[in-house]
C-alpha cells in the first residue's frame, strides 16, 4: 500500500441550509490516480474546493502532505496544482504568457517561469502554438493549456476537476497520456467527472458520490464485481445499482 498523502475525514458544507457535502472521507495514496464520480450536483466541485482549501468546510478537515487544510492551509496550496472545470485563461495573451504570468503567481522568479511553461507546453503537445493567442485556440488546446497552467510550480498533488468537458478525442487522449505520465513521475492526482468510461480507464481507485456523499468506493474492478460479472457491467451500471438512477438525470 502506498503512503497516504491526503485524507479528507467526515466532511461538511452546507449553503443556505442545503448540505452540499455530508460526511464525505476517503484517502489518496502517493501517486494514485483516485476519481471522484458523480453527476452535476454530487458534491464533487464542493469537496475539491475544500480539499484545495478555497473553501473551509463547515466541519471535518484533510490533510495534503502531512498539513492541516485547517491549521496551514498556505502549506497546503504549495503542494497543490488544480485545473478548475471552468477555463482560467487570458485570452488575449499568449498560452505562454499564460503560463509565465500564472507561474509568477506562484513565487517563480521569470526566469524559472519561462522555464517551466516552455517545459509544460511541451508535455502538452503545444510548444509549436507558444505565441498563439488563447483567443485563436480551438476548446481542446484551451483545456490543454489549462491544465499546463496547473502545473506551474511543480505541485505534489494534481487537483483535475472535470479536464475532458466538450473536448476533441486527440486532445483528451492527450490529457490522459500527460496524466499517466505524470503518476509514473511520483505524482498524486485527484480526477473528477461524471464520465465514468474515463474513470474506469485511468483510475487506480474510485469513490462515487452522490447526494453530497460517498455511496461507494473501490478499484474499478472491485467496483464492477460488485454487482455482477466485472467484465461486462460497467461503472456506469454500478452507479444506476448504488443511486436508483441514471448518470444523466
Amino acid at each position: 500500500m502506498p503512503e497516504v498523502f491526503l485524507a479528507a475525514q467526515d466532511l461538511q458544507k452546507s449553503f443556505n441550509g442545503n448540505k452540499a457535502v455530508a460526511g464525505v472521507s476517503f484517502t489518496i495514496g502517493k501517486g494514485d490516480i483516485f476519481g471522484l464520480l458523480g453527476p452535476n450536483g454530487a458534491g464533487k466541485t464542493t469537496t475539491i474546493r475544500i480539499l484545495s482549501t478555497v473553501l473551509e468546510a463547515d466541519s471535518g478537515d484533510v490533510t495534503v502532505g502531512g498539513y492541516s487544510a485547517r491549521k496551514n492551509p498556505a502549506e497546503v496550496r504549495k503542494l497543490i496544482g488544480v485545473c478548475p472545470q471552468d477555463l482560467a485563461l487570458y485570452e488575449d495573451l499568449s498560452a505562454l504568457d499564460n503560463l509565465i504570468f500564472f507561474g509568477r503567481m506562484e513565487g517563480l522568479n521569470g526566469k524559472d517561469a519561462k522555464t517551466q511553461a516552455m517545459a509544460n507546453l511541451a508535455l502538452m503537445g503545444l510548444t509549436e502554438r507558444a505565441k498563439g493567442k488563447i483567443s485563436k485556440f480551438s476548446g481542446g488546446m484551451k483545456r490543454r493549456v489549462n491544465l499546463a497552467i496547473a502545473l506551474m510550480g511543480s505541485p505534489k498533488l494534481l487537483v483535475l476537476d472535470e479536464p475532458t468537458v466538450g473536448i476533441d478525442p486527440q486532445s483528451r487522449n492527450n490529457i490522459f497520456e500527460t496524466i499517466y505520465g505524470l503518476r509514473d513521475k511520483g505524482m498524486t492526482v485527484l480526477y473528477t467527472t461524471h464520465y465514468m468510461e474515463e474513470a474506469d480507464r485511468i483510475c487506480d481507485r474510485v469513490a462515487i458520490m452522490d447526494g453530497g456523499k460517498i455511496v461507494a468506493m473501490d478499484t474499478p474492478h472491485g467496483l464492477r464485481a460488485k454487482i455482477g460479472d466485472p467484465d461486462k457491467v460497467t461503472l456506469e451500471d454500478v452507479f444506476l445499482k448504488m443511486t436508483g438512477r441514471s448518470m444523466r438525470d
